[in-house]
């Protein structure tokens, strides 16, 4: 009687009603007055059936275990239940709809229309167009069952509230999926995704091509990029079948809040682990190993090392793969497609792929903006991805990722240690990999200088980096914010029985262009003794040694010494702070006392008359090597950095002279001829005596520079640097002048012209020209 009663319903056209009836046996129900969007589709029909302990709503059919049915499963033991549908209850439908939207983000319909059971368990079906929610409503121990194709996609527990789920995603596969959500699929190699807009798609497990990892950026193998923002370890690649990981742990540098890629370990579940540190030195269970340009093998890995870094070639149930690692950037490549899990296939999986149990690498720091970057010139400097040379590799790999990373990245750190480059490298690498080389993009992108590699082994606090235009191992931030926020350079003094002693952090006092060699207690011989792997310098006295001053406060006896300068009166100059750090067992006040040196004039110019020459002549001064951090009047220069002195002439023609610097000087008064006098270039030569003096291009240009350490005349206070230079011309005539050996001149210029016999060579050679130097001189103030 039931299926005629509802069919009259329906052919007598009621959109709006009421039906409420009991069901005690299994009935087959007709709701197209109130149609259903279960997991993407649309359903007129119910069916209701029991099984003794639990009651099934289905849509397709009526259940059994066997059947794949579309169902809703509720407990029910008493084989019966009151059934209602209802189109016309607007008061109920309005109040549910502002429930839904508050509870369930996904949901965006209002209610049309509900079908609802009630006793001994209540739940319904909420029609929302082409949406559709279930709303629960039990004891917490009561659970109701989401199925799809008679696999569970949800479980819904009870409430003393409504529970409300959102039943109208997307069906992949025939599985069915939650908006907003993903599953795997029976052979969990494939990733079933629905959008919160029920937009359906798949990822596969199955994964090759190239990850790249660098700075805090990830390239995953599908061109997906996401950064970490923490120091913890990561997986980036981990094949549980083969028992391998491939790991990596990020690290801050210069910023607490900017992490970079730091070490690479090959992780294997039997037979020793391979890290591929800074550097380029590898660890083989632990030991060092050295290796070259020919492939060793350790533990199945095939190891090599050249210029560029260190590669591991391994394989992964016979699939090859391979990892490159030069202490900036990771770049793994696999050419067959393999099933694995890690940031290297979803770097969207930070969650799920961090390693790293000690919470404390995840805390989230926020250091002052650097007022030093330019926005404008960060766009510059990576959009050059997107010109020749890197355009002819655009087709081939976007470069809009490594764009889009590499300014997030400068326009939060300093574009310092290379890192401009390192991003320009990983493109370019990741070109190469496959078979789209640039060619000669250091040139084009002004990347002169490789990667910092410091000799000796830095810390686990310190990280290679330039230091005052040397290459030498810095503070990572967090270490060296312990200190610099109380203005220290180490400590506390520990005091035990009648000795003090106070470390310094040795990283610390190179960034202060403080060279521990010169310091040591109030006594001469008391020097502090450096540690060969933690970089730490001790110093050590007692009551009655290394010149201690013993004083008494009331009761207590106080010993006090302090780390000096060495301060001999026999050096003209010196490029050493003075420093002075008084220490006590009961007051340690470490105090550093720095000299800082302005530039006055950040560009001089002149015009001169040399012979027959008219010019202008200009002096500038850089911070940098590719002489780009032009020293301004606002600049300070630290005693032993490293600066670059530029000579630009103008009004020279280059096919007929060439510059040569003759010397330069440095005088503590403005007069040239003043004294005391400093020579750093002397006949056209850095002073043999002075290993900071580089001479670069004399004699080949219109142009030359030279780099020397800064330093400070001794005794003088304050003592003011003047530099002066006197340059000569080299005139191009057939009888040539020797220049100076060192200045390391070109083989001779031709040209050539054509005779009756054909074309004939005349060498044109280099004279040194003596009369009328120019004269041009420059000065930094304390």
């Amino acid at each position: 009687m039931l299926l005629p009663l509802l069919f009259l319903f329906a052919a007598a056209g009621l959109t709006d009603a009421s039906i409420q009836f009991p069901i005690t046996e299994n009935t087959q129900v007709d709701t197209s007055l109130c149609p259903i969007t279960y997991f993407g589709q649309e359903y007129t029909t119910i069916y209701i059936n029991f099984t003794g302990e639990h009651m099934f709503v289905c849509f397709n059919g009526y259940y059994h275990p066997e059947s794949n049915g579309d169902c809703i499963k509720a407990p029910n033991t008493e084989s019966k239940t009151y059934f209602e549908l209802n189109t016309e209850d607007y008061s109920f439908l309005n109040s549910v709809t502002f429930d839904v939207k508050d509870s369930i983000n996904t949901i965006t319909n209002d209610a049309t229309c509900y079908l609802r059971f009630d006793h001994p368990t209540t739940f319904g079906l909420i029609a929302m167009g082409s949406q559709s929610v279930l709303w629960w409503y039990n004891p917490p121990q009561i659970i109701a069952s989401v199925l799809v194709n008679g696999d569970v996609v949800e479980n819904v527990p009870g409430s003393e509230n409504w529970v409300y789920s959102d039943t109208s995603g997307c069906r992949i596969s025939g599985f069915g999926v939650k908006p907003g959500t993903t599953r795997q699929s029976l052979d969990n190699c494939t990733s079933l995704i629905c959008s919160n807009t029920r937009v359906s798609s798949t990822k596969s497990c199955l994964v090759k091509g190239l990850c790249t990892v660098t700075g805090p950026t990830v390239f995953d193998f599908r061109g997906q990029m996401n950064s970490v923002s923490d120091r913890c370890e990561y997986t980036l690649l981990q094949d549980q079948s083969a028992g391998f990981s491939l790991k990596a742990n990020f690290l801050e540098r210069r910023r607490r809040d900017v992490s970079f890629v730091d070490s690479v370990t090959l992780d294997f579940s039997q037979g020793a682990d391979i890290q591929l540190l800074q550097g380029h030195r590898v660890l083989v269970g632990g030991s060092p190993v050295t290796l070259s340009g020919l492939v060793q093998t350790f533990n199945g890995v095939g190891l090599s090392k050249d210029q560029t870094g260190v590669t591991a070639n391994i394989s992964l149930n016979g699939s090859p793969v391979s990892v490159f690692f030069d202490g900036t950037t990771a770049q793994i490549y696999i050419d067959v497609p393999v099933n694995v899990k890690g940031l290297c296939a979803d770097s969207s999986s930070s969650s799920s792929s961090r390693l790293s149990s000690d919470s404390s690498c995840q805390q989230q720091y926020v250091d002052p903006a650097d007022d030093t970057i330019n926005s404008t010139a960060v766009i510059e400097q990576c959009n050059i991805l997107k010109s020749s040379p890197f355009s002819s590799c655009n087709a081939v790999v976007d470069p809009e990722s490594y764009i889009i990373a590499c300014r997030n990245t400068l326009n939060k750190y300093p574009a310092v240690d290379g890192l401009r480059c390192q991003f320009l490298k990983a493109y370019a690498k990741a070109c190469q990999k496959r078979q789209a080389t640039v060619q000669n993009w250091w040139t084009a992108a002004k990347c002169y200088h490789p990667e910092p590699i410091c000799q000796d082994k830095c810390s686990d606090h310190e990280f290679c980096g330039d230091i005052h235009g040397n290459t030498d191992c810095r503070c990572r931030a967090i270490y060296a914010s312990n200190y610099t926020e109380q203005n220290r350079l180490g400590g506390p003094t520990v005091c035990k029985d009648n000795t003090a002693s106070l470390t310094l952090v040795g990283c610390l006092l190179k960034e202060n262009g403080i060279d521990y060699n010169h310091l040591h207690l109030n006594d001469k011989t008391c020097t502090g003794v450096m540690d060969p792997e933690s970089h730490m310098l001790k110093f050590s006295f007692s009551s009655d040694s290394c010149g201690t001053e013993v004083t008494t406060n009331n009761s207590q006896v106080i010993f006090t010494n302090a780390v000096v300068t060495r301060n001999s009166s026999s050096d003209l100059i010196t490029r050493q702070d003075k420093v002075f750090i008084e220490f006590s067992c009961s007051h340690p006040t470490p105090e550093l006392q720095n000299v800082a040196f302005k530039i006055i004039d950040n560009s001089v110019e002149v015009v001169l008359e040399s012979g027959e020459w008219h010019y202008n002549l200009t002096m500038k001064a850089y911070s940098d090597a590719a002489q780009t951090q032009l020293l301004g009047p606002n600049s300070d220069v630290r005693l032993n950095q490293k600066i670059w002195i530029v000579l630009e002439t103008n009004g020279l023609d280059a096919e007929v002279v060439s510059v040569v610097t003759d010397s330069c000087w440095a005088t503590s008064g403005n007069s040239p001829s003043s004294s005391p006098r400093y020579d750093l270039i002397t006949d056209g030569c850095a002073n043999a005596e002075d290993g900071t003096v580089q001479v670069m291009g004399n004699g080949q240009g219109t142009s030359n520079s030279f780099s020397f350490n800064m330093f400070e005349f001794s005794g003088k206070e304050p003592s003011e640097v003047y530099l002066h230079c006197q340059l000569q011309l080299v005139v191009k005539k057939n009888n040539s002048f020797p220049l100076p050996g060192c200045l390391g001149v070109s083989p001779p210029l031709s040209w050539s012209g054509w005779g009756s016999s054909g074309p004939a060579r005349r060498r044109r050679s280099l004279r040194y020209r003596r009369g009328a130097p120019a004269l041009i001189s420059m000065v930094w103030t304390p």
